[in-house]
């Protein structure tokens, strides 16, 4: 294991800990542990805090961020696929139809209300792009031939789409309704038929500025 996963790893379990305790736990040196520490807070996976001592210059304290939580076993994607299975088994297709059909309204009038203020099918698309970023699906928009596209080289609700196609089906409507009155929207490459990212296909009613 590398030093810095140990690290993660003792803060995990034990809290916060100054450098010379990590340090002696590990049989470092101080200051090669505050190396270490260093590049963990520059990744964002600890941060500190200056604690007054009774004698001297403050004590520092490490301690893990959220985002540390990449680094450590997640099983989030199996429990996902447990709760739709759960879902069909308690109240059938026809629930898990009603479950996504609201999420698919609520992820709607969410973007609608942040697309308040853009003017244009081009800046709501890339508007729609830094929203979907945001919620971890790493996207972007590109122009060709008159027609742009809305490329999203990630997934993070994959598990749940592998096993309930009508998730995908479900965001493709949310982009037709969100552009019905700018644009059609088709999807030409899919992650869970084995491509590299989804890519949908956007040609504006007017095809000259895409206004």
């Amino acid at each position: 294991m590398k030093t810095s996963d140990k690290i993660l790893q003792m803060l995990k379990n034990q809290g916060e800990l100054t450098a010379k305790v990590i340090a002696t736990e590990l049989g470092l040196t101080t200051m090669g542990v505050r190396q270490h520490l260093q590049s963990l807070e520059d990744s964002q996976d600890v941060t500190f805090e200056d604690r007054k001592a009774t004698r001297g210059r403050p004590t520092r304290y490490w301690a893990l961020t959220p985002k540390s939580n990449s680094h450590f076993s997640d099983r989030h994607e199996e429990l996902t696929v447990q709760l739709i299975d759960s879902v069909k088994t308690v109240f059938g297709n026809g629930g898990l139809e009603q479950l996504i059909s609201h999420r698919e309204q609520e992820s709607l009038k969410l973007y609608r209300d942040e697309l308040v203020g853009t003017s244009g099918l081009v800046e709501k698309l890339h508007a729609l792009a830094k929203l979907r970023t945001l919620e971890g699906y790493m996207a972007k928009v590109e122009q060709a031939d008159g027609h742009y596209w809305l490329l999203e080289n990630h997934c993070p609700i994959c598990a749940a789409a592998s096993a309930c196609l009508n998730f995908c089906r479900s965001e493709l409507a949310l982009f037709q309704t969100l552009f019905e009155n700018d644009a059609i929207v088709s999807r030409e490459e899919h992650i869970i038929e084995g491509a590299r990212r989804c890519a949908y296909k956007v040609v504006p009613h007017n095809k000259e500025n895409g206004q």
